[in-house]
């Protein structure tokens, strides 16, 4: 993927991370460009954990990131690029979950993220209703991406490659400002 020529592509799984079919599990294991967040209790689904996660891994690099998020995962990514992570570049929000399932009303921006944000959803995702994901894209100020019916858009639900989000990430990706040479 050219956009690992300007950007880190960080895979942010969600609650009991991303299996072994799971299109971020895919992604990663045909495009060595992406580099996934690690915890130690995938099965903890606090939102200040999944932060962490990903502030261990921009530490870790230099370069701007696009993070690439799903579920609890696509919050965790919100909450980042709210607070302003200067690393943040871009963000791909893959059916997000409904804040009150993971008790993370509190922490989920209520305001622009600030960076080129696309929300990807589904009209019966069990996890988030469509006219919620809209609400949160309008707020966030993302573009929103209809998948139509998609379920969780997950292994489950059938989403395996998914060159289609491939697809997706590289039209953000190309409204995401170079970095000025340093």
């Amino acid at each position: 993927m050219q956009a690992a020529d300007r950007l880190d592509l960080v895979l942010v799984p969600g609650f009991k991370d991303s299996g072994p079919e799971h299109w971020q599990s895919l992604w990663q294991a045909a495009v060595p460009a992406f580099q996934r967040i690690g915890q130690r209790r995938w099965d903890n689904p606090d939102i200040e954990l999944w932060i962490a996660a990903i502030q261990r891994l921009l530490a870790e690099r230099r370069r701007p990131a696009v993070l690439i998020g799903h579920s609890l995962g696509a919050l965790a990514s919100s909450c980042l690029a709210a607070d302003r992570h200067p690393q943040v570049a871009g963000l791909m929000l893959v059916a997000p979950a409904e804040p009150s399932r993971f008790e993370a009303e509190e922490r989920v921006p209520e305001t622009g993220l600030g960076v080129p944000a696309l929300v990807v959803a589904s009209h019966n995702d069990p996890v988030m209703r469509f006219a919620r994901a809209e609400h949160w894209a309008a707020i966030w100020g993302a573009d929103l991406a209809d998948l139509g019916e998609a379920g969780h858009i997950n292994a489950e639900a059938g989403f395996g490659p998914w060159p289609h989000g491939l697809d997706l990430l590289a039209g953000l990706v190309a409204t995401i400002p170079a970095a000025p040479p340093g």
